[in-house]
């Protein structure tokens, strides 16, 4: 868009607003107000679609009803109004006969964008659409600005009298409260995402679990490999950092023995990057069980996934862009090394020194660098050769030692964890550990951790000696998962960026 499109937006868009203003004017010489108190509504679009979805063309009843909702489209100079609630769409017949005369002058100041409420009775009209014979009515909400139009002229949108989908994604994004008006695909996605936390808390409830929480503001950051948002609380003069994972506290809480099983829905932060599977803040589930490890974990993540598909959209089996994913258990299974030694024919597990890891990855044109140990390198051939080609759900287990810290040891392998990740359309969805309870070990690799920070490593651990401290008093073998809900409604809606499925996603700041 060129600048002077943009000023020529600009001037039209206030140009409507300026005769909007004028009708508010005439409706306040009515002795309306155009922002009251209270509406009594009494039915839904949806419910009389529902009600009245046997009566024939033509035929009147004398059901009476009081809707309210925006107007979306305005025909045969107001006579027929598309009128829109939360729950869907109903026609509202405005004639003077009915109205009368004062009333139909006064529907004459309504503009698409207003929020009407409309008493009157129920009709089908010959051509077959359901609607409310309107016989009084009352301004709600006067809306000063026009909806999302491709049209830019008052003259067009009197033309049109009806709404374009937004197609403009930085609107759609800064501007949310639009998008939701114009797009039912936007509504939809939303209210799936708020049925998927439900369902997910759900399943957990219906395990035995119970929910707890845990604080945002933490003295250090912990739980992942990630660097932090930072902030500092006047009263206490201490710097703080927001949670970018609540893994430690939940496991203190296992080791004061609140329930054998817990979890939290959190929203966390991290100071990273942002693209099509990333936002600075993010909502994810983590929860952990007592007396099991990580195959139970591979059970519990694949069990929960399935049926808050099934629940949710009546199938395990979904449409992601070009793929058909089947989400039924049970879920394949693959160690790490096993899936890069199938892709690429280099076995890392015969690999043993970090030379020839570092010879060996170049070797495949994978990005690597001489300050990465064994197991950096192992995860960095894999994201890049085995990761994107994992399009069915799997679990790839048996992770590096160096790249998982709060992982139990592999009790057949010390080189490796038992920790898995379940991949899906070739992301991360979930994350998932036999805990680490021993505390001298705990000690030792937070110590690794820490020195790899002080190396210039901003993503890595420090050492939480309070944690260390809880984990000597006794943590029972545990299982933990974590697994990212905006990912998972990305899948379940078929959304190509997580910016579709938050509310309000993190965006660069836009000068005024």
């Amino acid at each position: 868009m060129t600048e002077l499109e943009t000023k020529d937006s600009v001037s039209a868009k206030e140009t409507i607003r300026q005769t909007r203003i004028q009708k508010l004017a005439e409706l306040a010489d009515k002795g309306i107000n155009p922002y009251p108190y209270q509406f009594d509504r009494d039915a839904s679009a949806n419910e009389l679609q529902k009600k009245y979805k046997d009566l024939p063309a033509g035929e009147e009843t004398s059901d009476s009803y009081s809707v309210a909702g925006r107007v979306m489209a305005i025909r045969n100079s107001g006579m027929f109004i598309d009128l829109m609630d939360t729950t869907g769409k109903i026609q509202i017949f405005s004639h003077k006969d009915n109205l009368g005369e004062d009333n139909f002058k006064t529907l004459k100041l309504i503009d698409i964008g207003d929020i009407i409420g409309f008493h009157g009775t129920i009709r089908r009209t010959p051509r077959g659409e359901l609607s409310i014979k309107a016989v009084s009515f009352k301004v709600l909400s006067k809306s000063l600005l026009p909806l999302p139009n491709k049209q830019i002229s008052e003259e067009k949108l009197e033309q049109l009298k009806s709404y374009h989908t937004m197609s403009d994604t930085e609107t759609k994004y800064r501007q949310r409260y639009l998008d939701l008006i114009v797009n039912e695909s936007t509504r939809d996605t939303l209210r799936k995402r708020s049925l998927i936390i439900q369902k997910v808390r759900e399943y957990l409830f219906n395990q035995g679990f119970i929910e707890v929480e845990t604080p945002m503001l933490h003295t250090q950051a912990s739980g992942a490999n990630a660097k932090p948002f930072t902030t500092h609380h006047n009263a206490l003069d201490m710097d703080l950092t927001l949670r970018i994972a609540p893994e430690l506290h939940l496991k203190r809480l296992m080791v004061g023995g609140l329930n054998d099983k817990i979890f939290e829905l959190s929203r966390c932060f991290r100071n990273e990057g942002i693209d099509t599977r990333h936002n600075p803040e993010f909502t994810m589930i983590e929860l952990y069980q007592s007396f099991v490890d990580y195959n139970e974990m591979m059970v519990l993540t694949e069990n929960l996934v399935a049926y808050v598909a099934q629940e949710v959209l009546g199938t395990t089996k979904i449409q992601y862009g070009d793929h058909e994913i089947d989400l039924t258990p049970p879920w394949d299974r693959k160690t790490m090394l096993g899936a890069i030694k199938e892709m690429t024919g280099i076995d890392f597990a015969e690999i043993f020194t970090v030379q020839e890891a570092f010879q060996k990855a170049r070797e495949l044109h994978v990005e690597v660098d001489e300050t990465m140990n064994w197991g950096q390198i192992v995860d960095a051939v894999f994201e890049e050769k085995v990761e994107p080609t994992l399009i069915q759900p799997v679990h790839i287990i048996d992770y590096p030692r160096e790249i998982s810290p709060l992982a139990k040891v592999h009790r057949d392998n010390d080189r490796l964890t038992e920790r898995f990740e379940t991949r899906v359309n070739g992301w991360e969805i979930a994350n998932a550990f036999s805990e680490l309870t021993d505390p001298i070990d705990q000690r030792h690799r937070f110590e690794a951790q820490a020195l790899a920070k002080a190396n210039g490593d901003e993503e890595a651990m420090e050492i939480d000696e309070d944690y260390i401290n809880a984990l000597e008093y006794g943590l029972a073998p545990t299982g933990g998962m974590g697994m990212g809900i905006d990912r998972l409604v990305m899948l379940l809606t078929n959304s190509p960026t997580i910016r579709d499925v938050i509310a309000f996603p993190t965006l660069k700041k836009q000068d005024n």
